[in-house]
Order: C-alpha cells, then structure tokens, then sequence
C-alpha cells in the first residue's frame, strides 16, 4: 500500500536518523507536504528532504509532535498485526523479569507502540491511549490484548488531560468483566487500589525502588508523604517498621492504604493521616514529631519547562522540611516523576536542602524507573524517575 508522503526540511532528518520516534510540526516541509491535508492518526511515509523514506509514521496537524514513527519499515502501517507481534514482544520481556502478573505491559515509545500505555492486575488490564493515531486502533488494540493475554477484562482509561492536546474526547469504557477495586502484589506485598484512581490505578515505576527502601526501615518509625494508597507506607510495615503514617491530601486513597495494610496483617503499624503535603510536614514538625525515615514521592511539581524555577524551589522546600522531621542519621528517600526536574536538579535540591540546615548529606543508593518502564535510549523523554536514598547527619 502507498502511503501518502510527509516530508522534512533539509537536515531535520537527523534525530531521526539517529533513533528518535517524534517528528516536530516546524521540521516539516509544509510547502511540500502540507499539514493540513492529513486527518488526525492518518497513516504517512516520513520522508527526508529529498525524498528518501525514513519510515512510517502516523501524524496529527494538531499536535505540536506533528509524527510519531511506528516503523523504519515503508508500507508497514499501524494495525492489527503490528499491534499483535509488539504486545506480544512486550510481554516476553514481563514474562522474563516478574513471576506474577502485576506490571506495565506497555509502555509507549519504549515498547514500540507510541501513544499507547498499558498496565496488567493479574486478569485485569487498564489500558490508555493518548494520541489520535492510537485511538484510531483502539478497537485493534482490544483484539490484540484479548488474543495475546485473555483477561477477564479490560478498561481504556482514556481520559487523561493529553488528549485534548490531540483533539481527542473523554471517556472510560470497559470491556468485559471490570472490577471497582484493582489486586495488586507488589515485592510480595498485598494491595487494593480503585480502578477509577490515579493514571492506570498504580504507579509500577517505583517497584525497584520500594525494594530498596525496605533495608533501610526494620524497626523505625516512617513518614509516607504524597501516599497516595500507601505503596510506600504498607511495603515499610511490611519490611519490619516499627510504625508508619502515610500522609495524603485525598481521603479515598488513605481508605485503600488502610484496607491494604490490613490485607497484610500490618494494620496495627499503620495510620493515615490527610492533610496537605506541606501542611502535615510543618505541623509535625511543629509538634517535635521525630522519624527515621521519610518518604517523598510527590507528584509532578515540573510539568512544563516553563515550571521549572517554581518546580526547583517547590522540590527543595519540600526536601528541607523532610529532613528537619529526621531522627539524628535518619534516611530520606525522595524522588521525582517530572522529567523537566533532571536527577542532578534533584539531587542539588537535596544538597541545598541539608545546607540550609547544616547537616551533612551521604547519597546511598540512586534508582529510576523499573525494566516495565524501557527507556528508548534516543528519547529522554522515556526516562523520567529518579529517586535517591541518603543519610542526614
């Protein structure tokens, strides 16, 4: 099959050259090959300046990433095959690295499948698709889920704030047997969560680094900030700590944190605490509250570049109140989901943090997202957790 051709500027076929998926709106030569003439999620042969194909792509006039490459390949389109051999090659990796069925399944650009994220509970998966050119296979992607996988059901969560940015609409639809709570097994940790919460329900990314966590906590008392259904807080009472609070400004999700722990036998060792963030940690340590570890897994602060200065501060801020909360050599595990906040912005928001304080900062242990999350090694944009784990003296 021909596909209608979309061709770029002189030189601006080298990122892509290079590995990258994106193609921008101001690389293409729109003189050429007119944005306009393409319905949002129509198929295209990206080409080179001279015309030379680079691959296959499906674009939208509306987006500022005008392309995204599905394939190096001319004339292979998005379809149902395509579909079938990247979820099954996605789910080989799973399969290699977990030996129960709680992970990311896909995730985007880093499985091969641009605009398309999936997460499995066991039976259920929770699928969102989040560009024009996905959702124009969104019912390829229920066949291929169901052949490849045969859940129970699945949900497409497709309401994220990104899609209006694509011109897409709203909505939540299930297929087949959906359930209001989400099971969860997590580094052998038992979970609840709502199907209609956060994102997909859980945050996977963190996996590696909720294991990690777990030396650090036997018979001390922890502080879970931005808890959300306790996936900090419940692993640390689970790992042998002593007590733990888990703070969150959202009282159904301090409701699954409690039911959790008492899923895990830890309920006597867990309290919930809601408030905001910044309130809780200032009132704590107004009232000479004292712990040996603190959490901080807050949400994205930086959410555009422009952000950025607030996001820094906001990130230091909370890091300085943290570490005020600290037993003498307490650890603070902090982290990041803002891909505009790089790990070394981190960890200097940390630094500032101990300086302001006049306490010594010993950087233990670096983590980032789990092997469910495969950074595309050409796109940064793929790698956007960071987290550390530090003493403070």
């Amino acid at each position: 099959m021909s596909l209608p051709p979309l061709r770029l500027r002189k030189n601006e076929d080298r990122r892509l050259r290079a590995g990258h998926l994106w193609v921008f709106s101001n690389e293409v030569d729109v003189a050429a090959t007119p944005l306009t003439a393409f319905e949002p999620g129509a198929m295209a042969e990206v080409q080179d300046a001279r015309g030379a194909p680079l691959g296959t792509a499906y674009v939208n006039p509306r987006s500022l990433i005008a392309a995204r490459l599905v394939s190096r390949q001319r004339h292979r389109t998005l379809d149902g095959d395509l579909l079938r051999r990247r979820i099954a090659r996605a789910l080989a990796l799973r399969d290699t690295l977990f030996d129960r069925p709680f992970y990311r399944l896909v995730y985007g650009e880093g499985d091969g499948l641009p605009g398309l994220i999936v997460d499995r509970f066991g039976s259920v998966l929770v699928a969102q698709v989040t560009t024009a050119g996905m959702e124009r296979v969104v019912a390829e992607i229920v066949d291929a889920l169901q052949e490849i996988v045969n859940p129970t059901g699945i949900l497409l969560r497709n309401d994220t704030s990104g899609r209006a940015l694509e011109g897409l609409e709203s909505y939540v639809q299930p297929h087949g047997e959906v359930p209001d709570v989400l099971q969860i097994e997590e580094n052998g940790v038992r979970f609840e969560a709502p199907v209609t919460g956060q994102k997909t329900g859980w945050f996977y990314d963190h996996r590696m680094n909720r294991a990690r966590m777990a030396a650090y906590v036997r018979g001390r008392r922890v502080l879970d900030v931005f808890s959300y259904v306790g996936g900090w807080g419940v692993q640390a009472a689970a790992a042998g700590a002593r007590q733990v609070t888990c703070v969150d400004a959202s009282a159904p999700a301090l409701e699954f944190a409690a039911r959790s722990a008492q899923l895990n036998g830890v309920a006597d060792r867990v309290t919930t605490h809601r408030a905001d963030a910044f309130d809780a940690l200032m009132r704590l340590g107004a009232d000479g509250e004292r712990f040996g570890v603190v959490v901080l897994d807050p949400p994205a602060f930086i959410k555009r570049k422009k952000d950025a200065k607030a996001g820094e501060e906001a990130y230091r801020r909370a890091n300085q109140l943290a570490m005020e909360l600290l037993e003498p050599d307490g650890i603070l595990v902090s982290a990041s989901c803002s891909y505009h906040m790089p790990r070394e912005g981190l960890q200097d928001a940390m630094l500032r943090a101990s300086r302001r304080l006049g306490r010594d900062l010993q950087v233990l242990e670096e983590g980032h997202q789990g092997p469910d999350h495969p950074v595309h090694p050409a796109i940064p944009e793929t790698a956007y957790l960071k987290s550390f784990i530090a003493r403070v003296a």
